[in-house]
């Protein structure tokens, strides 16, 4: 087989967080009964008149500004025609040529979702333009219905360049931008719910050329595994027919997640299909630089910026870095920690590793966590000032993280205070030397590595309070060394 290169362009939808839909006041929220939201506006009634919602399109704004685009002082909404039964007015009110946002970039690199590392790269963004999103179908045996409560909630639609070359790439490049989105509070970005959805573009051609392969559209991938998988499933599909020499033709395709394979859905359309034109009812928008330069003042630091604070003013690990501040709620909790502790490389060790590791065990978020980032932070003083150490820290961790509360009020209440008091840990290492005559004697005739077992044996009858580096300078001392 021939060696194909990928050729990979994402078109992203995000649901934009505002009280009211894009063009009328009925709410934008997720989950109530169905066809209960709706009104003579986003239902398209005729005589009724579209209002564009001044938030969602600032959101857009602070959207394009995360993902440094080029924000257009004149844009334009455009019909989209088409008939289809989630769209109740056969139309949908969008943006064409003239979007609020274009020529922007996301930035990628460290390891991808597979494990193996990253090209440092950056990931252009064609346009970001705002439209209304239309309703959900929802198919139950022989029998189909339309929920429109949907229907005119603002979604913006980010397309990028055809610059990702591998399913680890769109990966990264997803992740990115789902964290801008998220900590400029623009959307929610939930796939379960559907406020964020993802189409792949996709072609391959010989390592080595230039010209693009026959593009490929994988349609309403709802994870970003499944994008990751799709990907994977349609290079290799892509290169056999290449081999085979096959014709590949332009189509939109799904994805079957059980079965792990991409199938055909129609033809792919293109933009003349659906006879774009100005939207009649809504003036054009203009920005003065004022406007938008308001907007960027409102916009709060980028994560890619925290990680880089982070590792110089934290001493963190570019890896830890990109672990604390996948989600803005996790970066916030451990900057609260660390801010009152005097080692915050050891508060991001037992975030990376405890507290992840319980909350994924509970799932539950770290919004839910009774463990306060104040807390966190007095435990590992605790640890720092020798009061316990750290097998004890992890039970005292237990059960903060169950029930919460002071981790020295718990120590305390529990006697778990560490045992420093050179005399009584002589007394408990005496007790491990007479009680392990042949461990003893394998020590003497030269198998170092039995101080652990001895080590191990005082922390038991201690009950975990002997100070560990203190019971193996004993037992060396009353061993001979």
């Amino acid at each position: 087989m021939a060696k194909y290169e990928a050729v990979i362009g994402l078109e992203v939808h995000v649901q934009i967080r505002t009280a009211s839909k894009m063009f009328c006041s009925c709410p934008n929220k997720f989950g109530a009964e169905p066809n209960t939201m709706v009104c003579p506006v986003c239902m398209g009634y005729p005589g009724t008149m579209p209002v564009p919602n001044h938030e969602a399109i600032r959101k857009t704004v602070a959207a394009g500004l995360m993902t440094s685009c080029k924000i257009a002082e004149y844009s334009k909404f455009d019909r989209k025609n088409y008939f289809y039964p989630d769209m109740p007015k056969s139309y949908q009110i969008s943006q064409y040529d003239l979007p609020f946002c274009s020529a922007g970039r996301v930035h990628i690199g460290g390891k991808g979702f597979s494990g193996a590392p990253l090209p440092e790269k950056f990931i252009g963004i064609t346009r970001i333009h705002l439209e209304e999103d239309v309703g959900k179908s929802n198919h139950l045996g022989h029998k189909s219905g339309i929920d429109y409560n949907r229907a005119g909630v603002p979604l913006m639609e980010i397309v990028s360049e055809p610059d990702m070359r591998s399913a680890d790439e769109a990966h990264a490049y997803l992740t990115a931008l789902k964290q801008a989105i998220q900590y400029a509070e623009i959307g929610d970005c939930d796939m379960e719910k559907g406020q964020m959805r993802c189409d792949v573009n996709i072609s391959v051609r010989p390592e080595g050329t230039e010209k693009f392969g026959t593009k490929v559209e994988i349609k309403n991938l709802n994870s970003f595994r499944s994008v990751h998988r799709s990907i994977i499933y349609e290079i290799k599909r892509q290169s056999k027919m290449v081999d085979a020499g096959e014709k590949i033709n332009q189509e939109t395709r799904g994805w079957n997640d059980n079965d792990g394979e991409t199938y055909l859905l129609r033809s792919k359309e293109c933009a003349h299909d659906y006879r774009y034109f100005p939207e009649p009812d809504l003036m054009p928008v203009r920005f003065t630089q004022d406007d938008i330069e308001q907007i960027r003042k409102s916009i709060p630091e980028h994560p890619e910026a925290i990680r880089a604070r982070f590792v110089e003013s934290y001493g963190l690990t570019p890896y830890d870095a990109q672990v604390l501040t996948l989600e803005k709620e996790m970066s916030e909790y451990f900057e609260a920690a660390a801010s009152k502790s005097e080692t915050p490389k050891t508060v991001a060790n037992w975030i990376c590793s405890e507290l992840m590791r319980e909350l994924s065990d509970a799932a539950i978020s770290i919004k839910d966590c009774k463990i306060k980032p104040e807390q966190l932070a007095a435990l590992v003083k605790l640890i720092n000032d020798g009061t316990i150490n750290g097998k004890i820290a992890k039970e005292v961790f237990a059960d903060m993280f169950k029930d919460g509360g002071n981790p020295a009020d718990i120590v305390k209440a529990k006697g778990l205070v560490q045992v420093t008091d050179e005399s009584a840990v002589v007394g408990f290492v005496q007790q491990v030397i007479d009680s392990n005559p042949d461990q003893v004697k394998q020590y003497l005739d030269g198998k170092k590595t039995v101080i652990q077992f001895l080590v191990g044996q005082v922390m038991k009858i201690s009950r975990g309070k002997a100070n560990p580096p203190l019971a193996i300078k004993i037992l060396k001392e009353k061993l001979g060394e």
